[in-house]
């Protein structure tokens, strides 16, 4: 299994600061938020961080539930986590295929390695189930998602599957790695696409609350 080796690196905009000023409260409260659950416990704390940071205007929809063409009126979509693989969650990757090229998407663990997977990389299976862990992760290229945050950061970390560094398609940018250079979290270099392998809404990530803010406050 190959790894990313990239030394963490100090990345600008990635400094400590407050949550974002109330003034991009009203622009979050009307956004309209679909949480895309793959039957996961920690969806409900998804929803409940989201909520906390202003937006009211949220549907949950299970992955087997979902009208795809429902989705269309979204302007931001959350990829919950949740057990399994990719291609036994539901509709989780036509709803990729279908609304990446135009929505803002948030994948979160499962989510995360969908977001690889629907654009061709590959899935590897960790020896040791990292379950309810705080590990560091460390920025490696600059994300929106980690404005206001240290380069080196702790973070809850759930599972068993990441998304593989040899072979990532180019359309994907790596911007953190754990201790080991897995990946942890990344982008799409074109699309609105965000992907992190950690729980931002876990008590386990003390960011978790500014990274979900960044993503919400996104408009490009």
């Amino acid at each position: 299994m190959a790894t990313i080796t990239n030394k963490p690196a100090a990345v600008p905009g990635n400094v400590p600061s407050a949550l974002p000023a109330d003034a991009g409260l009203k622009q979050v409260g009307n956004l309209k938020v679909l949480v895309f659950d793959n039957y996961d416990s920690f969806t409900y704390n998804l929803v409940h961080a989201l909520k906390e940071l202003g937006v009211k205007n949220l549907d949950v929809v299970r992955n087997d539930k979902l009208n795809l063409d429902e989705a269309a009126v979204y302007d931001k979509i959350v990829l919950s986590p949740g057990p399994g693989v990719p291609s036994e969650a539901g509709l989780l990757l036509p709803l990729i295929h279908r609304y990446a090229p135009t929505k803002d998407i948030l994948g979160v663990c499962l989510g995360h390695q969908a977001l690889g997977e629907a654009f061709g990389a590959t899935l590897v299976n960790l020896g040791d189930v990292h379950h309810g862990l705080s590990e560091s992760v460390h920025t490696v290229a600059y994300d929106p998602l980690f404005a206001g945050l240290p380069a080196s950061f702790e973070v809850g970390r759930y599972h068993s599957w990441i998304v593989a560094a040899e072979g990532l398609p180019d359309c994907f940018e790596v911007t953190s790695l754990d201790d080991e250079g897995q990946i942890m979290s990344m982008r799409h270099k074109t699309l609105r696409l965000h992907g992190v392998q950690f729980h931002p809404e876990s008590v386990l990530t003390p960011d978790g609350l500014r990274i979900l803010s960044n993503w919400l406050l996104l408009n490009d």
